[in-house]
């Protein structure tokens, strides 16, 4: 559920206030029972805690001195193979 912020428009204090979105806004102040408007929020940060997306998956690791730079990766050599001759056998012929 939401948190929204409100300001009472007779004496000008702010409260927040935790409603379903399906909600109707608050209408009175609960200091002074005057008239509310409510205001617009700057929204929320998203914190991630523990592992997760960013640390384990995208996050640049630093290099390790001791290790060498990579190489880049050879590719395989392909045995070049002989092409097979066809020779007539003499079972082909008649």
């Amino acid at each position: 559920m939401p948190t929204y912020e409100y300001q009472c428009l007779n004496c000008r204090k702010k409260f927040e206030k935790l409603q379903r979105i399906t909600e109707a806004p608050a209408a009175r102040c609960p200091f002074c029972k005057g008239k509310v408007r409510r205001l617009i929020s700057g929204g929320v940060g998203l914190i991630f805690k523990g592992s997760g997306f960013y640390s384990t998956d995208y996050k640049k690791q630093p290099k390790d001195p001791a290790k060498p730079a990579d190489k880049p990766k050879e590719t395989p050599k392909q045995d070049k193979k002989e092409p097979i001759a066809k020779t007539d056998s003499p079972s082909n012929h008649k």
